[in-house]
C-alpha cells in the first residue's frame, strides 16, 4: 500500500542554480491531488556518492520515490545505474526502446549518436514508462526495504516529457496501488487583494481538521486557496461542494476565480462571453499585460492591440494625448492614463481602452510622485475611471503588480465591479 512519497530532483544544473526546480513543485503538487503524504524532496547533484545517498533516504522514509533527470545519453547521466547498483540488479537491454529512438532520429533525418543506446538499458525487473515525446523512457520498480517496500519511479527531467508521463502513466498506477478505495477531490480558489495572512484568518474556524485540509499557496501576485476532501466516490464530492460553498461566501470578495485558471483566463473568457474587443496602451508595464493577455489562446478573437508608447511623443502621436496634459500633469498622472485609454480605444475602434503609466525604478522618483507610482484608467461606452496607486517592491515586481491590477479592473468593469481601490489606493 503506497502512502508516503520522496522527489528526487537530480541533476549540476539545478544544484549550480542555472536551472529553476518547477519538476518537483508539479510533482508535489500532483502528489497532494491523489492524496499522498509527501515526506520529502531532495535536490541532489550529478555526484556517484551523493546520489546514492539521495536515494537511500529516500527509499528508507518512503513508500514511492519518483526521481526526475539523469537519464539522458550523455556521461553524467547516472540515475539509471545507479538504481541498479542500490538495488543489486543487473542491468538488461530492451531492443524495443532501443528500435523506438532509431525510428524517431530518422523521421528527422539524423543518425542517432551510439551513446543514446544507453537509455534503453534498464535494471532487472524494472517496467518500463513509455515516453511519446523523447527518447528517454522511464521505468518503476519495487525494492524490499527492512519495514517496507519502496516503490521506485524514475521520470526524465525535462517538463514537457515528464508530465504527460506521470499524468498518464503514473498517476493512474498510484491511485491503484493506494490500496483503499477512496478517492481525493479538491477546489481551488484563485484570489487577489488579500495577503497570505489576512486570507487564513478570514477561514480561520471555518473548515474542522477532520472535514478536510486546507493549504495555502502564495504565487505573486495572487494567492490560493485549497480545500481538499478524501472519502469514499459520491461521498467525498458531496462534502466538498458543501466546504466550497462554505468559503466562496466567506471570500467571495477576493475570488476572482475557481481552479487552475489566471487572471488573463478569467478576462479572456468574459470578453468572449459579452463579445466586446480591447485596446491596451502601456508605458510602464512596457508590454505586460498584452503579453499575459495573448498568453490564452484565442486572445485575438477579444484584443485588437497593445500600444508600447514608453515616450511621451508616442504618447502624443499614437495616442492622442495632450501636450498640455503632460506638460501640467506629467505622463504618471489619472489624466495622463484616461488620455492614453481614450485614445487607443478610438484608435483601434474597441469597445474597451485600458492605459497604465507608472514609475517602476530604481530611479525616476520625487516627493509627489516616488518610485511605485502606477497610474491605471479603463475608458468604454458612457464609462470612464482612473486611479493612483502606491506600488512597492523591485522594478520587475512592480510591472508584475500593475499588470495584475491592470487585468483585474477589465475583470471588474465586465462584472459590474466598483474598480478595485486594493490596499494600494493613494
Amino acid at each position: 500500500m503506497i502512502q508516503r512519497a520522496f522527489i528526487l530532483s537530480t541533476g549540476d544544473e539545478l544544484t549550480t542554480g542555472k536551472v529553476v526546480d518547477t519538476n518537483a513543485n508539479y510533482l508535489a503538487d500532483k502528489l497532494n491531488e491523489i492524496g499522498l503524504d509527501l515526506a520529502g524532496v531532495i535536490t541532489v547533484g550529478d555526484v556517484p556518492e551523493r546520489l546514492e545517498w539521495a536515494w537511500k533516504t529516500a527509499m528508507e522514509q518512503a513508500d514511492v520515490v519518483i526521481s526526475t533527470g539523469g537519464i539522458g545519453p550523455t556521461a553524467d547521466d547516472l540515475t539509471t545505474e545507479t538504481v541498479a547498483r542500490l538495488t543489486g540488479k543487473k542491468l538488461w537491454f530492451d531492443n524495443e526502446t532501443a528500435d523506438k529512438m532509431r525510428r524517431l532520429f530518422e523521421s528527422g533525418g539524423r543518425k542517432m549518436p551510439e551513446n543514446n543506446l544507453k537509455q534503453a538499458m534498464f535494471p532487472e525487473t524494472a517496467v518500463i514508462i513509455l515516453n511519446a515525446l523523447g527518447t528517454a523512457p522511464g521505468f518503476r520498480m519495487a525494492v524490499a526495504q527492512k519495514n517496507h517496500t519502496s516503490h521506485l519511479i524514475v521520470l526524465p527531467g525535462v517538463p514537457r516529457e515528464m508530465k504527460p508521463m506521470m499524468e498518464e502513466t503514473v498517476i493512474p498506477w498510484l491511485v491503484e496501488s493506494r490500496g483503499h478505495d477512496k478517492v481525493h477531490v479538491s477546489q481551488t480558489f484563485q484570489t487577489y487583494g488579500i495577503s497570505e495572512s489576512g486570507l487564513d484568518q478570514a477561514v480561520a474556524g471555518l473548515i474542522k481538521p477532520e472535514e478536510a485540509r486546507v493549504s495555502f499557496r502564495a504565487s505573486f501576485p495572487q494567492i490560493s486557496l485549497r480545500v481538499a476532501v478524501e472519502g469514499r466516490p459520491g461521498e467525498a464530492q458531496t462534502r466538498l461542494d458543501e466546504l466550497s460553498a462554505r468559503v466562496r461566501e466567506k471570500i467571495s470578495d477576493f475570488v476572482y476565480g475557481e481552479g487552475d485558471v489566471t487572471m488573463e483566463d478569467v478576462i479572456g473568457r468574459l470578453l468572449t462571453e459579452r463579445h466586446l474587443t480591447l485596446a491596451v496602451a502601456e508605458s510602464c508595464t512596457g508590454g505586460m499585460v498584452g503579453h499575459r493577455i495573448t498568453n490564452v489562446a484565442g486572445a485575438s478573437n477579444y484584443l485588437r492591440a497593445d500600444l508600447v508608447t514608453y515616450s511621451d511623443e508616442s504618447k502624443v502621436k499614437l495616442l492622442g494625448v495632450s501636450k498640455e496634459t503632460l506638460k501640467q500633469h506629467g505622463a504618471v498622472s489619472e489624466q495622463c492614463v484616461l488620455e492614453m485609454a481614450a485614445g487607443a480605444r478610438k484608435a483601434i475602434g474597441a469597445d474597451i481602452g485600458l492605459a497604465t503609466s507608472g514609475i517602476a525604478g530604481p530611479g525616476g522618483g520625487s516627493k509627489e510622485k516616488p518610485v511605485g507610482t502606477v497610474c491605471i484608467a479603463l475608458v468604454a461606452e458612457g464609462f470612464k475611471a482612473a486611479r493612483t496607486y502606491r506600488m512597492w517592491g523591485t522594478r520587475d515586481w512592480i510591472k508584475t503588480l500593475a499588470s495584475q491590477v491592470a487585468l483585474d479592473w477589465i475583470r471588474r468593469y465586465l462584472l459590474g465591479l466598483p474598480m478595485g481601490e486594493g490596499p494600494f489606493r493613494r
